[in-house]
Order: C-alpha cells, then structure tokens, then sequence
C-alpha cells in the first residue's frame, strides 16, 4: 500500500495582493507548464475535501487533527491534510496562496500530529501497524515538502507552525536512524526519508543508518523486478525511493536498478494502459492495477537518460490516468523543476511481442489490441486482455480428492506451445502391522506418512497455449482416473455484455456455455470464445476455491477431460 495520503480534506482563501504582487504572480505562471497548472487547480478543488473529517471537538486531544473514514483521529490522515495545504499555501498559482485561516488550520494539525507521535518518535498505522518505523518514513514524506514549502514560502507567522514540524521530523529522525522494518521495500522507504531528512537536517546518523540498509543489496532479479513483484504498490515505491536516495547521497548507482525495473514494467502493460498485478505476492495481486504511480519515476529517469521509451511511457500515462490520479504527486514536481522540462521525443513502446519472465513466474505475449499473461503458481493461470474487455482469469479443477484446483510451478516453452503441468495422487492406506499399533488407539500416533498406500488414484492435468491468427487457443488435457467432475472457469471484469451464453439456475453472475462461441463485449471492444462443453452442471466443485463475484462462465466435464478453447 502505498501510504501517501491522498484524500483530500480542508478550507479555501484567496488572499490579497499588491499590483506588484500579481506581476510576480502572472511570471511564475509563465514559467510552470499548463499541465502542472491544471494540477494545481485539481489540488486546490480537492482541499476541501477533508473538510468533513477534521476533528473540530474542542475537548479532544486531537482537535484540529483529521480522522479516516471511521472516524478515527489518525497521523496519516492528519499528515495528508499538513503536506497538501502547506503546498498550496506557499504556491502563488493556488487560491489558497498564503492564506491566513489554512496556515491556523495548518498550525492546529501540526499541533495534533505531534500529540499523535509516540514517545519514541514512531506514529502508528492504526490497521496494523504500533510504534512503525517504515510508517513513520511514509508519513516523513509527507512532512518533509510540507516543512521545506513554509520554509520557502517566508511568511510572517509560519515560524510556529515550521517549529512544530521541525519538532516532529527530528523525533522521526530518531526513530528512523535505529528502527527497524517488515518488507523488503520498507529499507528503501526509511532510507529515502533519512535521505531527505538529511537533506534539511544534516546527520552522520542517518548516512550511516542508509548505508546500513543498502549493504544488503537491491532486492532486483534477473527479469528487473524487485522481491514482493508488486507491480500496483510497491514497486513503483521502491523506483521513486531509489531515485530519492541515489539523488540525495549522491549514490547514482542507484539510478541502475530504477532504470531496469522501469524498462521491465514496459512489458507489464495491458493496452488499456493498466499494468499487469497478478503475479504479485503483496495485497495488490489481481488488482486493477494504474501507471500513474510510476509516473513521477518515468518522467525523471526520462530526462536523466533522455530515454524515448520512458519519454513515450509518460505520455500513455497522461493519456490512459485520470489527472487527479497524477495530480497527487504534484509536491514532487513543485519541489523539482528540472520535471518541467520537455520530455524527449517518444520511441515506440513494445506492443508486439512474446517474452518470458521466469523469475517472476509468468509469460507476457502481447500483439496489438490484445495481450495476455500466464502465470505458474497461480490458480487463476492466465489473463486476456482486448482493449477494456477484459477476462480476468481462466481456472480448471477436479473434484479429486478435495485437491484438484489447477496451478502449475512452472511454464515451459515448448515449439509454438507455452505449457503448464500438475499431477495429483489421491491414494488409501493400510491398517498398520500389529507391532506399530499404538496401544491407546491414539490415531495421531499412527500418522498417514507411516501407512501404506493402495488404491491409489491419479490426475495428470496439462495446459498448452499457443497463438492463433486472432488470439490464443488453449489445449486442457486432463487424464488419470476416469469419471472425475470438472469445471473450467472463464472469469469476465465485470461491466460488460456476455453473449451466446445460458444463465445458471439459481446463482448469480453464473453462465454455462454449451454452444460453438460466446461473447463479452465492453463499449467497441469483443472477446470471443468457444467452443463450449456442458456435461453436467457441478461447477463449484469440492476443492475448488470459491467463485468470484463477477460474471464467469462454465465449461464442463468428465475426466478423461480434454478441450480446445480458442479467444480471440
């Protein structure tokens, strides 16, 4: 998750200003380009949208500070609120440009988050997380712009509330230079925060303590992704930490893996501009998953190394992410205006392709207007996107032995075919000899593993895929014993038109297709697929993980199971 606050919550001023006021005005509008204007115009609408969860209780230990949607008064809410209306306060483009109610209103949250910081200089992250360092970092990111704004800003009157923060930063600091972490990307987030930190704060500590970290190496595989492979959260966190600190250092080596990751994720896009999340192992696996995280990244390391895929990449973003999206990075860019620069000219992006990622565990093949993704290890072992249509999983099982969900530990290339492969045994066991009875007749003391088997059963279940003209065509193969259920799931993104296909009695979102070819259609984009199968109608079978909600499609049968299906 990434733990940048962007609800935004608060109150609204358009202060006075001299006619020499205005001409300052008018030349720094000139210099910002008209896409960071119309940011700043989007911050400015969406301030007051903390408005309703400002806790205004007089009698509270956290008045002034800002609650989350349960109402609890908490530091990333109250952060979120401190980092965006210092920004706007000491931008002379917003309406809220050094207006005397939101610097109170800044000063009273700068007094609550205080109270909110334990003892040990850590805040808590109140779903999970007590006395968090790496939540800490998170929110610093937060402080820190929100400290550096007002700094700049050189107004009469902010020096409490630049004191307050300061206060809370150095405490941070402390926590930050001994604390310690849960995931991989959390080094690099607490090493960012001391990055910057020490940027306004100079200390050996936090050098040290960053240096401590980066001992153990940048977690980046062969394919270009890092550890957790999360692709909607994470790893566009651990790109713009790298960048932070190989910045602030100066480390540029640090450039390097942020430069293979970024090249990588160019193969992670769907055509509808959403990036591929399903062979994460964080919370955003299977997610819709936006670019827009990543673009501060692109566009920076864009113009370091006047890249043109990057350069083309940025441009996708801008056009495929909604600009409230986009705009809740607009701090990174008011503190950076090397990011206003023109980016270089595009470079095609790669749209056409089959390449195999085997560290992370999947196949990207894309051509056009459709792509697809396989996937080992994973119950729902391929996707097929078609502009904005989009099947969200493909999923076989067998009511065998209460086992009989399909995933494979791996993909292998096989001539034309990329193939997946699972065998299960479903075996009985013998009574144990006399001599290995336990006399208590305990049956925990006479385990399975000590038994011998009989009887036993068999399933072997191979997936090939290959390419078609217009799509794919998928082999199932599935043998052993004979006259096993099974159930092939085709899982639909809700929000579209199934066509050709039979509702299922009594179950929502729930179809059969026993004819040549369905349908699902969303807006101008069609998948097709067929031909269909329904030998009974046992679709949630034993073993099998539950059905999702959202419109699937069933295809059924008997072991021996064989089927082509073809998308297209």
């Amino acid at each position: 998750m990434d733990r940048r606050n962007f609800v935004t919550i608060g109150a609204t001023s358009l202060c006075l200003m001299s006619a020499s006021g205005f001409k300052m005005l008018e030349k720094q509008r000139a210099a910002k380009p008209a896409w960071l204007l119309e940011w700043i115009r989007i911050n400015d609408q969406q301030l007051a949208n903390y408005k309703p969860y400002k806790v205004t209780d007089s009698t509270s230990k956290y008045v002034g500070g800002y609650m989350n949607d349960v109402e609890i008064p908490n530091p990333h809410s109250t952060s979120g609120f401190i980092m965006r209306a210092s920004m706007l306060f000491s931008c002379p483009e917003s309406t809220h440009y050094q207006a005397k109610e939101l610097l109170s209103d800044i000063e009273l949250a700068a007094r609550a988050l205080l109270k909110m910081q334990n003892a040990d200089g850590t805040i808590d992250y109140i779903d999970t997380n007590f006395h968090s360092t790496p939540d800490t970092a998170f929110l610093t990111e937060n402080i820190i712009p929100a400290y550096k704004f007002l700094v700049q800003s050189n107004v009469n009157g902010a020096k409490t509330t630049i004191d307050l923060l300061k206060t809370f930063l150095k405490k941070a600091g402390d926590a930050l230079s001994v604390g310690g972490i849960h995931t991989p990307n959390h080094r690099w987030v607490v090493s960012a925060a001391l990055t910057k930190l020490n940027g306004v704060f100079p200390d050996s500590r936090y050098v040290n303590r960053i240096n401590q970290w980066l001992a153990e190496h940048i977690d980046i595989d062969p394919d270009g992704q890092f550890n957790e492979k999360s692709t909607n959260s994470y790893s566009p966190i651990v790109d713009r930490s790298l960048i932070i600190i190989a910045r602030g250092l100066p480390k540029p080596e640090l450039f390097e893996p942020v430069r293979r990751n970024l090249m990588m994720t160019l193969y992670y896009v769907h055509p509808n501009g959403e990036v591929v999340t399903e062979a994460s192992n964080r919370q955003d696996k299977g997610t819709i998953g936006s670019m827009a995280k990543y673009y501060y990244c692109y566009r920076y390391m864009a113009l370091l190394d006047k890249n043109g895929e990057m350069a083309a990449m940025c441009r996708l973003i801008e056009a495929t992410c909604p600009k409230e999206q986009l705009a809740g990075y607009l701090d990174y860019f008011l503190e950076d205006p090397t990011l206003w620069n023109e980016l270089p000219a595009s470079k095609p992006l790669p749209t056409n392709y089959a390449k195999a990622f085997p560290y992370s565990g999947l196949v990207r093949i894309r051509r056009g207007n459709w792509d697809a993704t396989l996937l080992s290890n994973n119950a729902a072992w391929l996707t097929f996107h078609k502009g904005n249509a989009v099947l969200q999983g493909v999923r076989v099982a067998a009511s065998f032995f209460g086992k009989g969900q399909f995933q494979a530990s791996k993909i292998e290339q096989k001539g034309n075919n990329w193939v997946m492969h699972n065998s299960l045994e479903g075996p009985y066991y013998q009574p144990f000899s006399s001599d290995k009875i336990a006399p208590d007749g305990d049956w925990d003391k006479m385990p399975r593993s000590n038994r011998q088997q009989s009887e036993v059963q068999k399933l072997e279940t191979t997936v090939a895929v290959k390419e078609t003209p217009n799509g794919l065509q998928i082999d199932i193969d599935m043998v052993g014993t004979e006259g096993v259920p099974v159930a092939l799931e085709l899982i639909f993104r809700a929000g579209g038109i199934l066509a050709g296909v039979a509702n299922y009695p009594n179950k929502d979102k729930a179809y059969l297709l026993a004819g040549e070819s369905g349908s699902y259609t969303v807006g101008s984009d069609t998948i097709h697929f067929g031909p269909g199968r329904v030998a009974h109608k046992g679709i949630q079978l034993r073993g099998a993980l539950p059905a999702l909600d959202t419109p699937t499609v069933y295809l059924t049968g008997f072991t021996p199971f064989k089927h082509s299906l073809l998308l297209s």
